[in-house]
């Protein structure tokens, strides 16, 4: 099953995708579907209202998650290409909901930064409540995986050691354009897909979520250790190489520059860069 957010004159609407159709669940967005005990059966059976794919704009999957969870150096590849070590444990941070936009909306340059970087990344959307969770239970909480693109300021993530400062600028990061459930991807809830991004229409990503050191069902069981999983919330799972950072001399984002972020079986984000 897929699911998205669409905006339409009245407020946003969480649907369910069929082929070329966006088919409305009752529900404002996918975050409040996702928080029904019964969301699945709700979703399947849902026969609401009916709007055409390319006449409905997306929002964010989820547009105002209780938290972001992000996972820095999880890909080997990543890793190795900024000298670093494989770790021992998932390094964490988090963005806020403000920093979230639709799959196909501008990414805002903010002026007070010069060095803005792409991470193409899949992200894991929660769908219960899970606290101190086992395997068997962590994977039962994922309920489906979208694209993310954690977009950075990296003159502001390195002025100090702590990363969040450069990781949640407002109107930055893409998310969607939907969720697809685990039984609809190979791997289910440790998918196998080729993830990839572009810039200004060059391949810049390349790899597949095989590689991660922690897989999505590890960092439920992680961070729900430290914190109460609900339906909704988002862990971004990291970014393979190729990040413009790590490029001799470093790449970034150019006012008007286009950025797409693809992970097989999953859809494709396509934003451009617009300075603020």
């Amino acid at each position: 099953m897929r699911l998205a957010t669409i905006r339409t004159a009245e407020g946003t609407r969480a649907v369910r995708v069929d082929g070329d159709r966006y088919v409305e669940t009752g529900f404002g967005d996918v975050g409040e579907l996702l928080a029904r005990d019964d969301w699945r059966s709700l979703a399947e059976s849902a026969d609401g209202p009916a709007h055409a794919a390319g006449t409905a704009g997306l929002a964010p999957v989820v547009p105002a998650p209780g938290k972001i969870v992000c996972v820095g150096l999880n890909y080997r590849n990543h890793i190795l290409e900024m000298g670093r070590e494989l770790p021992e444990h998932p390094t964490l941070f988090a963005k806020y909901a403000d920093a979230l936009i639709g799959p196909y909306d501008d990414i805002a340059l903010p002026a007070e930064s010069d060095a803005v970087d792409w991470e193409a990344e899949l992200a894991l959307v929660v769908g219960a409540t899970v606290r101190r969770a086992d395997e068997s239970r962590a994977a039962a909480a994922i309920a489906g995986f979208t694209v993310l693109n954690d977009v950075t300021m990296r003159d502001w993530q390195y002025r100090t050691a702590q990363w969040l400062q450069g990781k949640t600028f407002e109107g930055t990061t893409p998310l969607g354009p939907v969720l697809v459930t685990p039984d609809e991807l190979p791997g289910g809830v440790r998918p196998e897909l080729a993830i990839s991004g572009a810039v200004d229409g060059e391949e810049v990503q390349k790899s597949s979520t095989g590689d991660l050191v922690f897989d999505p069902v590890a960092l439920v069981r992680y961070v729900s250790a430290i914190m109460t999983l609900r339906p909704g919330d988002v862990i971004a799972t990291g970014t393979p190489g190729g990040v413009g950072h790590a490029r001799k001399p470093p790449r970034y984002l150019a006012d008007g520059g286009t950025l797409v972020t693809e992970i097989e079986g999953i859809g494709r984000l396509e934003n451009r860069a617009r300075r603020s």
